[in-house]
Parts: structure tokens; C-alpha cells; sequence
């Protein structure tokens, strides 16, 4: 097949949903796919008011349909629900051509977090954003749940996976201090709860590896932590394995990749009791939930970084692929340049 996946998360961002969809990229191409991203390079772009890390591309819907139109998919998924994403469902509803969405990020939760506009005014734009899609794609049970409770159709579970031929046990990255290692990586900002992890009374070095809003302001109010900026491929596996448990603090994220990442590595996981986590870490020999952190964190502590490996080893990009692809609805391209007026003047 030939897929078009939009998305207005892309490099040089580093998140979850990057992740993802690389690894949607090069599983799909293995199984014979061809692959087209629509991403935000390429465009003219601004920052993403108060995380300027994040390009939000200028794009006017003739753009749009130049690019689509010059590809010809025969399948489209709409990953995102910023700039692109909302001009590539209006030339989908144009057009009549059925798509498919994911929901990969709480963006009401995030934006009460940053702006203190109640989550539950934002979710109308985001079942109405998601409304017309043939399958809206939800990373975890309680994902699918917490959707279909405020009103989403059409919602199904697309898991996540781990490239276990990376993200593996090998050398560590050097960290001075005592031990042990507490690590969080992430991006440093507001609503991924970075707080509850350095205020943590706990004993050992604490270390935060990633970028973001955050950054300047927390390195000054934590002076022992060691903030060492984003990394990738191998140095960040070093950092993993140098750690001895990973701190997920985030009350908010709806997976948390990054859990998976570590528990590749052997490195068991403490969190928070709450969406994402519990969908993640759902043997407790692998990682402790706990209303107190710290708790949680003494706890992870004694756990066998073998079956944390092994774990691990079971979820796979390869079948998180799959899944994607069997939920794709797919067309003939030659729709895609064939206008209906009706279908025009009646799109949402």
C-alpha cells in the first residue's frame, strides 16, 4: 500500500510519538509498504507558544493538496491534531476520502496544565477533531476507555512496542555521585510532573536526560541534579543502563514509551498508580506503582533487572505494525483529485 501519515510532531523533536511513528515508518516498509510522512519540514513553521522546541508548520490547504496529490496514497492517517493534521482532515472531508487518527497525547490535560483552561473545554475540539475518522487509534485499554466515556466512536487499542536490538543492557554512561542512579528522561516540561522526582527525599544522584521549557529554571532550583540535555541512540542507551530505576512522575501521559525503553535495558520502573503506567508496568516484578513516589522508588530498587529484560523482549514494533495496519481504510487514489462539490460545501 501506498500510506500517507501526517503528523506535526517530527524530528528534531524526540518524544513518544516520534518514536512511534519512525518505527510505524520502517516496520511498514519491511512488510512492503511505501511510506510517505508529511511532517513540518519543509514548511515555514513558528514555536509552539511557551515550548518553542516545537515548530508549528504555516500551511495553507492548496499545499496540502499539491503534496497529497503528488504521492497518490491509497491509505491516509492523520497522527496529530495541530497545523497539519487539521489541514489534512479538512482536504480528507473535501474530498470524501476516509482517514484515520491516533490520540497520542492528552493535549487537554497539557494545556489546564499550562494555561489553566479546564481539560473538559478542550475535549469538545477533540471529539470533533477525531469525529469523522474511521478508527480513532488509542495507545493503552485505559486510553480506549477514558475516550469512549467522554463521547469518541469508533475507538480501538493500538499498543506500543520497543526496538529491543537497541534498547538492550551494555555499557553505562558515566555518573558521578553516590548511588544509586535514579534516572527520568523526557522532555523537561510543565505536565510531565518533573517536580514530584527531584523533590524526591530519597538517597542516590539523580538524573534527568532530555530538553525543554523547564530546563533553565530547574537547573537552577535543583543545583545537585544532573541535567545532561537530550540524547540519542547509543549514548541515551548508556544513560539507561547506567541507571539502577527509572522515575516516571507524569500524571498525564497516556503510554510512556520511555518505560519500555528502560525496562529494555533492565532497568526496573517506578511511577505514579495512573493511565499510562498501569497499562504499562502490569507485572510487579518489573515496576512499582505507588501513590508515594519515593515508595515506589525504594521498591523498584530490589527488583530483578533480568525479568525486567525479559518483559521487555515480548512487545515488539513488529506487532504494533500490524495492528496498525489491519485498523487503515483504504481507497482508490484516483479520488484523491476528484472534487465533490456537495461533499465540499458540506465538510466540517
Amino acid at each position: 500500500m501506498r500510506i500517507l501519515i501526517v503528523t506535526d510532531a517530527w524530528y528534531p523533536q524526540v518524544n513518544g510519538v516520534v518514536r512511534t511513528l519512525t518505527a510505524m515508518r520502517d516496520e511498514l516498509g519491511r512488510l512492503g509498504d511505501e511510506v510517505h510522512m508529511l511532517t513540518p519540514q519543509g514548511f515555514t513553521s513558528v514555536p509552539c507558544p511557551t515550548y518553542p522546541e516545537i515548530r508549528l508548520a504555516m500551511v495553507r490547504p492548496r499545499h496540502i493538496a499539491k503534496l497529497v496529490e503528488r504521492f497518490l496514497p491509497c491509505v491516509i492517517h492523520i497522527a496529530t491534531e495541530g497545523p497539519l493534521g487539521l489541514a489534512a482532515r479538512r482536504f480528507c472531508r473535501r474530498r470524501a476520502l476516509p482517514y484515520t487518527t491516533a490520540f497520542h497525547t492528552r493535549f487537554p490535560e497539557y494545556i489546564e496544565a499550562r494555561f489553566r483552561i479546564p481539560a473538559g473545554w478542550i475535549y469538545p475540539l477533540m471529539r470533533w477533531f477525531h469525529g469523522r475518522s474511521s478508527t480513532v487509534m488509542a495507545p493503552t485499554p485505559t486510553v480506549v476507555g477514558n475516550l469512549e466515556e467522554r463521547g469518541f466512536k469508533n475507538v480501538r487499542l493500538w499498543g506500543r512496542g520497543v526496538d529491543t536490538d537497541l534498547f538492550k543492557p551494555g555499557p553505562k554512561a558515566p555518573v558521578p555521585g553516590p548511588g544509586p542512579v535514579l534516572l527520568y528522561v523526557g522532555r523537561v516540561a510543565v505536565e510531565k510532573n518533573i517536580g514530584a522526582f527531584l523533590d524526591l527525599d530519597v538517597t542516590g544522584s539523580k538524573v534527568v536526560v532530555g530538553d525543554g521549557p523547564m530546563t533553565g529554571d530547574l537547573r537552577k532550583r535543583y543545583p545537585d541534579t544532573q541535567f545532561v540535555g537530550a540524547k540519542h541512540g547509543a549514548e541515551l542507551v548508556s544513560y539507561y543502563n547506567a541507571a539502577d530505576v527509572f522515575v516516571f512522575p507524569s500524571l498525564t501521559d497516556t503510554f510512556g514509551l520511555v518505560m519500555l525503553e528502560a525496562l529494555a535495558c533492565g532497568v526496573p520502573v517506578a511511577a505514579y498508580p495512573v493511565m499510562g503506567p498501569r497499562d504499562v508496568i502490569t507485572d510487579p516484578a518489573v515496576g512499582c506503582l505507588h501513590e508515594d513516589l519515593a515508595t515506589a522508588v525504594r521498591t523498584a530498587l530490589s527488583l530483578d533487572r533480568k525479568a525486567c529484560r525479559v518483559f521487555a523482549e515480548h512487545r515488539s514494533w513488529a506487532a504494533c505494525a500490524q495492528t496498525f495496519r489491519s485498523y487503515l481504510h483504504r481507497f482508490e487514489p484516483g479520488l484523491i483529485v476528484e472534487t465533490h462539490p456537495m461533499t465540499e460545501r458540506r465538510a466540517d
